[in-house]
């Protein structure tokens, strides 16, 4: 039996709006969350650099900004895909570090309520779920939401 507390909490927990961006990898929609986002731009030059994990596609030059661009596919270990006209770079903001992520194209920015999501299940077919913080569930589809501070390896990125 719940107390009031509790049962306030759960509603209170309820009526927190999650703002997300939400972009495609693969058949898959995904989300992160908006005060991440710095901005998306189209995909650029992207430099090589050497002795970096296979998911650092390289570093782009930002308007005199130097950031490292790491391949979402690659990552979350998804096939691979030719970039194309809808190809984005999301650029996110990670402790004061700034890196980009390639993904196959970009939605929206998505308002859902916390209550609709739920933690990921245990074993999340081709996606390590360390990565994943919970799966919203939407009318007609889910929405995986990631956590892009464990996306990234700080001592290699």
């Amino acid at each position: 039996m719940q107390t009031d507390a509790q049962e306030l909490l759960k509603r209170e927990e309820g009526n927190i709006l999650l703002q997300l961006v939400t972009f495609k990898l693969d058949l898959e929609e995904f989300g992160i969350d908006i005060l991440r986002v710095q901005e998306i731009i189209r995909i650029m030059d992207i430099t090589k650099v050497p002795n970096s994990p296979d998911y650092v596609e390289g570093v782009i030059n930002l308007r005199g900004r130097v950031i490292p661009v790491v391949n979402l596919r690659k990552r979350l270990s998804l096939p691979p895909k030719e970039n194309n006209g809808k190809t984005r770079v999301i650029v996110i903001d990670l402790s004061g570090r700034t890196v980009g992520f390639i993904v196959d194209e970009v939605n929206e920015v998505l308002r859902i309520h916390k209550n609709i999501t739920e933690p990921p299940p245990e074993m999340t077919a081709g996606i390590d779920t360390d990565y994943i913080t919970s799966v919203g569930k939407l009318e007609d589809r889910l929405l995986i939401l990631l956590d892009v501070e464990k996306l990234i390896d700080k001592n290699k990125v």
